[in-house]
């Protein structure tokens, strides 16, 4: 039951928000921070208390919900759930902590969508149920818009209204797909069931099992996001409030990573395994497309935007090569750049709190008026553009590395961005922190509260680079599962 509580902490947390904003303006945030607290104590509780570790699956429940179309509530938590439900409870303390003077209008709502929006992130990592993630995935969306509309900057109503579209018309493509799914497995067994492990055994001719590949595809590719599909997240993280784009960038984009890596693949080998050059390529695409869009960007909310474009490139690319190597670096990449995406957007924030600007031609001169701020941000580029020694330079070479023996041309093409990644990472450093001092007023640094958030994200990013191997350690086994289910599913289909 301990996954049930991981969810319901969440969403009982966010209605006792909703209700304390009558108490006090202060409450709210309080208690999303206990509900956060309690929902960390329960993660590390489940990993202590795993007692078969030769199982890749270190927790699962299974109740039925509505037997009649053999739809169930199936939660399971491994090694891969495990670190990315982490990842989501660390980013869910540090959307509260740079919320925690930005927001003055509607608190216990607005924490109740952010909490909310955590519920949801973590059923989509939990659930087994293709109808229950389904259903987590829209609980993820609907708060990420409430977010960006009410909250968000000057033109949030359209940035709000284009995540939605965008979102709403791939998943109703998943929908599609995971329908047609179940129905052709009721075909075959004469039994309703939506559970990601008889569906695993389906069996699908060529051409049907290609297009609902590819409706699963879209869905999850539209909110990693890769080229083409990446157009609103640009928008969506300029008008988002600091919060909403900590969760956005850190944790949400993770859920497109997630079910490429647990659904498209060992549910659809053969047509995955077909279109993988073209996946690929849109990886590689991704990567370098994104990385040039970040040097004709003004708007520092929006460079970093496109940036996170190009590293989940990365996962797409580390994703469809398929091998343990790319895999794992695909995982690394996915919370080494959570980590670092939320500390630039913390950043890009505080400056926005402080400046009412976004524009890097308004500012520059910060090393001196803000030094705390200005190391933490120095820090945070170069992670960025992927220095030795820190996570997000291991995730990008373990992709590299695994993506090598599956398309020299397309790795090679990818690694171009080392060249253009450090570019766009010291433009902001230029730009914002050096040169003349433009405000004429002063400037509040960091104080104790933001130190402590950005060195809790400092000392997690040393660690996954220094550190790597109790991760590993700990999703090798998830993902070598992952690698078998497809291969067992592939050799049924033959």
């Amino acid at each position: 039951m301990m996954l049930l509580a991981l969810v319901a902490v969440l969403f009982l947390g966010g209605l006792a928000a909703l209700i304390s904003e009558r108490w006090s303006p202060a409450t709210p945030r309080w208690i999303a921070l206990a509900a956060l607290a309690l929902e960390f104590v329960l993660v590390l509780l489940q990993y202590l208390l795993t007692t078969d570790q030769s199982s890749a699956w270190i927790a699962d429940l299974k109740r039925p919900w509505i037997a009649r179309f053999g739809i169930g509530f199936h939660l399971a938590m491994d090694g891969l759930s495990l670190a990315l439900v982490m990842l989501t409870v660390v980013l869910g303390f540090m959307a509260v902590s740079c919320s925690w003077t930005e927001i003055k209008q509607r608190p216990g709502f607005f924490y109740f969508n952010l909490l909310m929006c955590l519920a949801g992130t973590v059923g989509v990592f939990l659930a087994l149920d293709l109808f229950l993630f389904f259903f987590s995935w829209e609980v993820m969306i609907i708060p990420m818009y409430f977010l960006i509309s009410i909250w968000g900057h000057e033109d949030r109503t359209a940035a709000a209204i284009k995540f939605v579209i965008f979102t709403q018309v791939s998943g109703l493509l998943m929908l599609l797909a995971i329908v047609m799914l179940a129905l052709i497995y009721h075909g075959d067994t004469g039994v309703y069931s939506f559970d990601y492990f008889d569906l695993l055994g389906t069996r699908l001719d060529a051409d049907t099992a290609f297009w609902l590949m590819l409706g699963f595809f879209v869905a999850f590719t539209v909110k990693l996001p890769s080229v083409p599909f990446h157009t609103w997240l640009p928008d969506a993280h300029t008008q988002a409030p600091t919060g909403g784009s900590v969760i956005l960038a850190g944790v949400m984009l993770k859920t497109g990573a997630y079910g490429l890596l647990r659904f498209v693949i060992p549910l659809f080998p053969e047509a995955a395994h077909q279109f993988a050059p073209v996946a690929m390529a849109l990886g590689a695409v991704s990567v370098l497309y994104a990385a040039m869009m970040a040097f004709a960007q003004s708007d520092l909310k929006r460079l970093i935007a496109y940036t996170s474009v190009s590293h989940m490139g990365f996962v797409l690319l580390g994703v469809f090569a398929w091998n343990l190597l790319a895999l794992q670096g695909a995982v690394m990449t996915m919370l080494a750049h959570g980590i670092s995406a939320a500390a630039l957007f913390m950043i890009a924030g505080a400056l926005q709190e402080r400046l009412h600007t976004r524009e890097m031609g308004n500012m520059g001169g910060f090393w001196t008026a803000m030094p705390r701020l200005s190391a933490v941000a120095l820090f945070f580029a170069i992670a960025s553009l992927g220095l030795p020694g820190l996570g997000n330079f291991l995730g990008e070479f373990l992709v590299l590395l695994g993506a090598f023996k599956v398309s020299m041309a397309l790795t090679a093409l990818a690694a171009l961005v080392m060249i253009l990644s450090p570019i766009y990472a010291l433009f902001i450093i230029q730009k914002a922190f050096h040169g003349p001092l433009r405000q004429p007023y002063p400037i509040a640094d960091f104080g104790y509260r933001d130190m402590a958030a950005m060195g809790l994200l400092v000392i997690a990013s040393v660690w996954l680079g220094l550190h790597p191997h109790l991760v590993l350690s700990e999703t090798e086994p998830s993902l070598q599962t992952l690698q078998s289910s497809a291969a067992m599913e592939s050799t049924d289909e033959q």
